[in-house]
């Protein structure tokens, strides 16, 4: 089973901007990562006119495209994430973000600016990426560590490879 650790924050707390950082150091320690985004809002990620368009907007219940470089498969209905996390293959490691009620492991986000404090509970946490002091038993990493937090996942990984 693959590791899937869920980055969880209030919207504009920062979980993108600590992932665009998280994915490159976990990519430098040799690990092959998988992101799963929650969107709240109905995302389009075709442009009508296309054809993979013209065949959701025809009934398809799945549409999939693929080329030379890479593929998608367009669910043109609800999925659960355990099912979406199923269906990845040949990663080290999953990152989520925004599935803060999944029973996966939590990394919460937490920034002063954002004055929204918790989106979960600190101590039910895996670990904390904030500028500012948590008390917590996880370990809190600076927004800026993502060198340390990277490490901190990775030795995580490697223990639940075995």
């Amino acid at each position: 089973m693959i590791p899937v650790y869920s980055v969880v924050a209030y919207s504009g707390t920062g979980k993108t901007t600590l992932l665009e950082k998280l994915i490159p150091e976990l990519r430098k320690l040799g690990l092959r990562v998988a992101v799963l985004k929650h969107d709240a809002h109905d995302f389009e990620i075709d442009r009508e006119g296309k054809d993979s368009y013209r065949f959701t907007a025809a009934g398809a219940d799945v549409t999939a495209l693929a080329s030379g470089r890479k593929a998608v498969v367009m669910e043109n209905r609800p999925v659960e994430p355990e099912v979406l996390l199923g269906m990845i293959r040949d990663v080290d490691l999953i990152l989520t973000e925004g599935f803060k009620f999944g029973d996966w492991k939590k990394i919460l986000v937490a920034r002063a600016a954002a004055g929204t404090g918790f989106a979960v509970e600190p101590d039910q946490c895996f670990a904390v990426a904030s500028d500012m002091a948590v008390e917590t038993a996880a370990p809190v990493f600076g927004l800026d560590d993502a060198a340390g937090l990277a490490g901190y996942i990775a030795a995580d990984v490697e223990r639940e490879s075995g």
